[in-house]
C-alpha cells in the first residue's frame, strides 16, 4: 500500500527538519496542517543536497550529490523513490510546479563543491538566488496553493526574505565556512581582518532584505502568514544579536539563540498575530 509509504517518507522529512533546525521546525508547526508537510517534504530535500556538499566529507561528494539528483529525476518520472526523502518531494513539486525551482538549487549546491569564494557581487547573488531564494519561493508556492497571481504579487517578497535567511546563516557560521568548509560567501572580506565596518555593511544589506520580505509576510494568506512571521522574527533576533557583537568575539563562536528567548519570540508572534498588530 503506497500510501502507508508515503506517509512514512513524510515522516522521514519531519525527523530532518527536526533534527537539523529547532527553528524551522518551531516555524513548521506554527503553519496550517494542510499546508505542514509539503514544507516538511521540501527541507527534507533540501537539507540532504546541503548535508551532501557540506558534511560528507572524505566521501566522493560530486558522486554523491550526481546520484541525488538522477534519483530525484528519476522519481519525478516515475512519480515513486524507494527514496522516502524524494518519494515525498516529488509529490511536492507535481503537486505544486516546483519544477524550475529545483533546476537553480541544485546548481547552487554544485557551485558548494567547486567554489571557494565569491569575488563578485554577480557571483555572490547567483548563489544566494539558487540557494535560498528558490526554496522561499518554493515555499510561496505551496502557500498560494497555485494562485498565479498572488505568487507573482508575493515572489520578490519571498525571495528577498530568502536571502536574508541565508546571509545572517552566513555571518553566524562564517568560522566554520571559512575554517573547515574553506569558503567566504561575502564578496571583498576578509576573514582574517574583519572589521566593525564590513559587518555593519553586511548587517545594513540583510537588514533591507527583511524590510522589503515584511511587506509580503502581511499579505500571506493565514495559512503561513504565523509560521513564516514567526520565522522572521526568530532570525532578526539572531542578526540584531551579532550585530552588537564585536567581529573578534562573533568570529571564535556561533552565535545562537536560547531556547527561552525563541520562545519569548514565538509569544509575542503570537499575540503581535492574533490581534492584528504585526510590526516589523
Amino acid at each position: 500500500m503506497k500510501a502507508l509509504f508515503d506517509t512514512a517518507s513524510l515522516e522521514c522529512s519531519k525527523k530532518i527538519t527536526n533534527s537539523y533546525s529547532t527553528s524551522f521546525s518551531l516555524a513548521i508547526k506554527m503553519l496550517a496542517p494542510e499546508i505542514r508537510d509539503s514544507i516538511y517534504a521540501i527541507y527534507g530535500f533540501v537539507r540532504c543536497a546541503d548535508e551532501i556538499v557540506d558534511s560528507f566529507e572524505g566521501y566522493e561528494q560530486e558522486v554523491l550529490l550526481d546520484e541525488f539528483e538522477l534519483e530525484y529525476q528519476k522519481a519525478l518520472e516515475r512519480r515513486i523513490s524507494v527514496n522516502p526523502v524524494l518519494n515525498a518531494f516529488q509529490a511536492v513539486v507535481h503537486q505544486f510546479d516546483l519544477y524550475e525551482l529545483v533546476t537553480p538549487f541544485m546548481a547552487s549546491m554544485r557551485m558548494d563543491l567547486t567554489q571557494k569564494e565569491y569575488d563578485t557581487k554577480e557571483a555572490y547573488e547567483s548563489y544566494i538566488y539558487g540557494s535560498a531564494d528558490v526554496v522561499g519561493l518554493m515555499c510561496l508556492k505551496v502557500f498560494v496553493k497555485g494562485d498565479v497571481k498572488r505568487y507573482e504579487e508575493l515572489k520578490e517578497s519571498a525571495m528577498r526574505l530568502g536571502s536574508a535567511f541565508q546571509k545572517v546563516n552566513f555571518l553566524r557560521d562564517l568560522k566554520y565556512d571559512h575554517d573547515t568548509l574553506g569558503r567566504m560567501y561575502f564578496p571583498g572580506v576578509n576573514f582574517s581582518s574583519l572589521t566593525v565596518a564590513d559587518k555593519q555593511a553586511i548587517v545594513r544589506e540583510i537588514e533591507a532584505d527583511f524590510q522589503e520580505a515584511f511587506k509580503g509576510i502581511v499579505k500571506l494568506p493565514t495559512e503561513a502568514k504565523f509560521g513564516v512571521y514567526t520565522a522572521y522574527r526568530y532570525y532578526k533576533s539572531l542578526l540584531n544579536k551579532i550585530n552588537r557583537t564585536a567581529p573578534q568575539a562573533f568570529l571564535n563562536t556561533r552565535i545562537r539563540v536560547s531556547n527561552p528567548l525563541k520562545l519569548l519570540i514565538l509569544s509575542k508572534s503570537y499575540l503581535r498575530y492574533q490581534f492584528n498588530i504585526i510590526t516589523s
